[in-house]
């Protein structure tokens, strides 16, 4: 079962519509991800029936919950080789396209990603269409001890353990935005930056027409480990991103990059420190947060939220939670 509330008003202190929509029995919808369109709300999902099956991504009905109504949503079960898409997620006050899908994003294989169109009609389920994957060419990365659990290498000062990458999907979120002459879409994951973790991020344009990588980089640094990123933009095509820094001599801490559109392509300015670790974390299943989240403030369009877990004393899931507000000095 998949839960969701929604705001009656724009206090979100205030009052909400609640809905449960249950999944096809033996299901289990791991690794949820949301994204807000304007036809609807897509979330993505990794089905385990009980072994993995495959990405699910679904629709629910937008309009009807804002109004508190009855909803239904519309599914799509992908194969066991595709797995943690992320929906995108508007950010800008221009929409998409009058009647644009919404684009969803995955890692195909090491110099690929998985690129979907889902569109929706809830008056005729059957109309609606679950088109991909296109592949979109990127430059080479590896992975970097992946698999969860299983391998863990980012290192921790001690006596903190070692904690995964989770560099095997994209990072929360796929941010959109709509800039008029042309649209775009901004992605990160973990990658191998030689010996260390580093954040390898995207901007892919033109996703209505013909899908393509505009600019890409990888965050790296020769003595820290960076990983477990969020990216946006704000409405003057300023790119942020945030993520997770750590080493055998630095408790985790928060640190973000920057690029304005005046800087060459691909590069970043930074990285800046938000928030120093004054502790580790240790006996928690070598688990790091899963991800974090860079968001734009809706009404402004120029200030950014990031929120990222750190450590102010050290021991097992009393993690701290650092929330900062920013803005580039160019976005008024």
């Amino acid at each position: 079962m998949y839960c969701l509330a929604v705001s009656t008003t724009s206090d979100a202190t205030g009052s909400y519509h609640r809905y449960a929509f249950q999944f096809p029995a033996g299901d289990f919808p791991d690794y949820p991800k949301l994204g807000v369109w304007p036809d609807a709300y897509y979330a993505t999902f990794n089905i385990f029936a009980p072994k993995f099956a495959g990405a699910m991504a679904c629709a629910y009905d937008r309009a009807k919950m804002l109004a508190g109504d009855a909803a239904t949503a519309v599914c799509f079960q992908q194969p066991a080789n595709v797995s943690s898409l992320l929906p995108s997620d508007l950010d800008s006050k221009l929409g998409p396209p009058a009647g644009a899908p919404n684009f969803l994003l995955g890692l195909a294989d090491a110099t690929d990603l998985f690129f979907f169109k889902f569109h929706v009609d809830f008056a005729n389920p059957g109309n609606s269409t679950f088109t991909g994957p296109q592949l979109i060419p990127v430059a080479p990365f590896s992975e970097i001890c992946n698999r969860s659990t299983h391998v863990a290498c980012i290192p921790q000062p001690p006596p903190g353990q070692k904690v995964d990458a989770i560099s095997g999907r994209l990072m929360y979120r796929l941010a959109y935005r709509n800039f008029g002459d042309h649209e775009a879409l901004v992605a990160n994951h973990t990658v191998a930056g030689g010996p260390l973790a580093g954040v390898r991020w995207y901007e892919v344009r033109n996703p209505s027409t013909a899908p393509s990588v505009f600019q890409q980089g990888t965050v790296v640094t020769q003595d820290v480990d960076f990983w477990m990123g969020s990216i946006a933009m704000d409405k003057l095509g300023d790119i942020a991103l945030g993520f997770s820094a750590s080493s055998d001599a630095l408790d985790p801490s928060v640190e973000i990059v920057g690029r304005t559109p005046a800087d060459t392509v691909g590069d970043m300015s930074g990285p800046v420190t938000l928030a120093i670790g004054t502790g580790v974390q240790k006996n928690s299943f070598h688990r790091w947060g899963d991800y974090s989240s860079m968001a734009v403030d809706p009404q402004d369009g120029c200030t950014l939220w990031y929120a990222q877990e750190y450590y102010l004393v050290t021991g097992s899931f009393n993690w701290s939670t650092r929330i900062t507000s920013f803005k580039f000095n160019s976005c008024k």
